[in-house]
């Protein structure tokens, strides 16, 4: 794991290669067919010939959900280790990580009370709704975005159903494996800053403006998750006339920026991780030292 830009990609084919291993995405925007180029999936014939997992699930107009992964990267993990070859988990989506690696049990759900916080949530936008969670589960609040409204749904109705805080549902730092090995990728902030800008140039260097006007043609304004993924409304808004290209580039490297700065708060809190640094020339020994390491145990 590690942020965005910080060389992710690289190091897991270097693992799968050493490792004999097979690569499982754990990034829940590349889930999405047709958001390739936004998402920096890797393309076939970059894969090293490495067997890649969870690639290209589900149509834009379709919501991501964590539960439903949790399941599926589960088996693929299984699948992968019966046929005597390594799973080697790569992503930036930390609680999708999370939810697959540790013991981690989802609240049930109640339609009807879904539907009256998604009413609630159009009749006063996000971030109303987001100070009404505030008052209610102060310690969620502080967890979520206020313009994420899904998740305030969601904090809201857990809330109600269990009458537990939403954070009492993250997940304890308890492996589900024991076999378990975290690497970290880090990387000074100066020098994350200019990669991402140089990432997000690229991106719309490489097609990103044709790529999201197909995918409006899908639906994805429609879509609950896919619409949502950083890149995709800043270009959508130049494509409508509403942004110029360098204001759509600009703030897509400002939210990616942020989405970093996130993600290294989620996994800075867990002791678990090898961190290694992104240009270390040794990084690849360094990780399989852990491994190893792990292989023996105490």
């Amino acid at each position: 794991m590690g942020p965005t830009a910080a060389g992710k990609t690289g190091l897991s084919l270097d693992l799968a290669e050493r490792l004999g291993g097979e690569v499982v995405n754990t990034d829940a925007m590349q889930l999405y067919r047709g958001m390739d180029v936004g998402t920096a999936t890797l393309a076939p014939d970059e894969r090293r010939g490495v067997p890649h997992h969870l690639l290209d699930l589900l149509d834009v107009t379709e919501p991501a959900n964590v539960a439903a992964f949790q399941v599926l990267a589960r088996r693929t993990i299984a699948e992968v280790r019966a046929r005597g070859a390594v799973p080697v988990l790569v992503g930036g989506s930390a609680l999708y990580t999370r939810a697959v690696l540790d013991r981690f049990e989802f609240p049930g759900t109640d339609p009807a009370v879904r539907a009256r916080w998604e009413q609630r949530l159009d009749e006063v936008g996000a971030p109303a709704l987001h100070a009404e969670l505030a008052d209610l589960d102060p310690a969620a609040a502080a967890t979520i975005e206020p313009a994420n409204g899904r998740r305030v749904v969601r904090a809201l109705e857990v809330g109600e159903l269990t009458g537990r805080s939403y954070t009492a549902t993250l997940p304890a730092m308890t492996y589900v494996d024991p076999a378990t090995v975290q690497v970290g990728l880090a990387i000074d902030r100066p020098v994350l800053d200019a990669r991402i800008a140089r990432r997000v140039e690229q991106m719309y260097d490489a097609g990103l403006l044709d790529e999201v006007r197909r995918l409006l043609d899908q639906g994805l304004a429609q879509g609950l998750t896919a619409s949502r993924a950083i890149g995709y409304p800043e270009a959508a808004a130049h494509l409508a006339g509403e942004l110029t290209r360098a204001d759509a580039v600009e703030r897509t490297v400002v939210a990616t920026r942020r989405f970093a700065r996130r993600q290294l708060g989620w996994w800075r809190k867990d002791p678990r991780i090898t961190w290694v640094d992104h240009d270390d020339p040794d990084r690849l020994s360094v990780a399989l030292q852990a491994v190893a390491a792990a292989s023996v145990g105490p």
